[in-house]
């Protein structure tokens, strides 16, 4: 796959990022262009500078292993940034068409096994969902769908988190650290675009995106990637008001390319009450919604 305009870009962005003094070189008083010079990266690698102007290029196809991780130190790479050029590689040489998980399939041609939708079901204690790498809520327990009200709320968010964050006002209630939830969807994004380039729909979305979105768009040229495994968010939901939640993510063995995600609150904590009040209003959504927490 011709992916060399997507490796130039994210080699050129993670070079510009590290400072001389990060890499231990000299400063000096006259750089044009900021981070390392090619010269500078290629003898950290231990390579010629016209190999990794190649490799700057865009051509990883063919690289080995030894080179990538070479790369990967004098870049100084974390490790989704690692996964992310391998990934680059294998698409440059072909390789992932026999190792890539399949997720080409749509929302609409997906469907949870009863066995999965029983065991987010039976989680009550926090929402609990199935996402792709494209960011769509595939599956959910009610906590969840309740959680995510915003999002459901809005046909055209297609129950997709992305568009929810960059296209919705609602997200910017929703998330009060609504800077870093748009960083960390794009990285999302951008690391199912080198894991998965093959996937139309991801692409359309990007595009999208792109069009409607100038916080997207700046934030998609950055080309920062991300494991996005575990932490903790910050929620202002419309019926109970701030919440505080931690977050696991876990692949999904039995449904590459998917993973489950369920948030949970600290024992005791005010948004431990927060759950409990947003799952009785869930179980009765006949009822009025009740009053919002106080923030302070």
């Amino acid at each position: 796959m011709d992916n060399r305009e997507e490796v130039r870009e994210f080699l050129t962005s993670r070079r510009a990022k590290i400072t001389p003094e990060q890499a231990g070189l000299p400063s000096g008083s006259r750089r044009r262009v900021p981070g390392l010079r090619r010269s500078e990266v290629a003898a950290l690698a231990d390579m010629s500078v016209e190999y990794y102007a190649k490799l700057e290029r865009g051509n990883l196809a063919g690289v080995s292993p030894a080179v990538l991780e070479a790369l990967a130190r004098a870049l100084r790479l974390d490790d989704a940034e690692r996964a992310h050029l391998l990934n680059l590689a294998q698409a440059a040489d072909g390789t992932d068409a026999l190792t890539r998980p399949r997720r080409s399939r749509t929302k609409e041609q997906w469907r949870p096994h009863r066995s999965l939708q029983w065991t987010l079901d039976a989680i009550t204690a926090g929402p609990a969902f199935v996402r792709n790498g494209r960011l769509d809520i595939l599956a959910a327990n009610q906590l969840a769908r309740a959680f995510y009200a915003d999002v459901y709320a809005t046909p055209g968010n297609q129950a997709n988190l992305a568009r929810f964050n960059f296209l919705d006002p609602a997200s910017h209630r929703f998330y009060p650290d609504w800077d870093q939830a748009a960083d960390i969807a794009v990285a999302i994004l951008r690391t199912e675009a080198g894991r998965n380039p093959h996937d139309k729909d991801l692409h359309d979305l990007v595009g999208e995106l792109s069009t409607r979105s100038d916080e997207f768009r700046t934030r998609w040229g950055a080309h920062n990637v991300r494991l996005h495994g575990t932490g903790t968010k910050r929620f202002h939901h419309q019926a109970v008001g701030d919440l505080t939640l931690a977050y696991e993510g876990l692949e999904m063995a039995a449904e590459p390319g998917l993973t489950l995600t369920v948030y949970t609150a600290e024992p005791g904590s005010p948004s431990e009450e927060g759950l409990r009040l947003l799952a009785s209003w869930a179980a009765t959504p006949q009822t009025p919604s009740p009053a919002p927490h106080s923030s302070s």
